[in-house]
């Protein structure tokens, strides 16, 4: 596990709060890719149901979109 992650808290939450910063500072743009399930796995050191879970919120939130067989990618502000 990451060390910036802290463990008295949901990871999940932790990870799908550092990708909506990374959307709000622009680092992911609108239209852009963000890093799948294996890449968050990776980055963070989690497991692929946590990478998953905390796609699926950000889904919930209407923050990102999912094209199936391409990717997730950051929701247009008009979408």
């Amino acid at each position: 596990m990451s060390p910036d992650l802290d463990r008295s808290r949901p990871i999940w939450r932790q990870v799908a709060a550092t990708i909506e910063a990374r959307i709000t500072s622009g680092t992911y743009p609108p239209g852009s890719r963000v890093p799948g399930i294996v890449e968050l796995s990776a980055e963070f050191g989690i497991a692929a149901s946590t990478a998953q879970k905390a796609l699926a919120h950000l889904r919930t939130t209407g923050l990102v979109r999912t094209e199936v067989g391409l990717g997730t990618f950051v929701a247009d502000r008009n979408d």
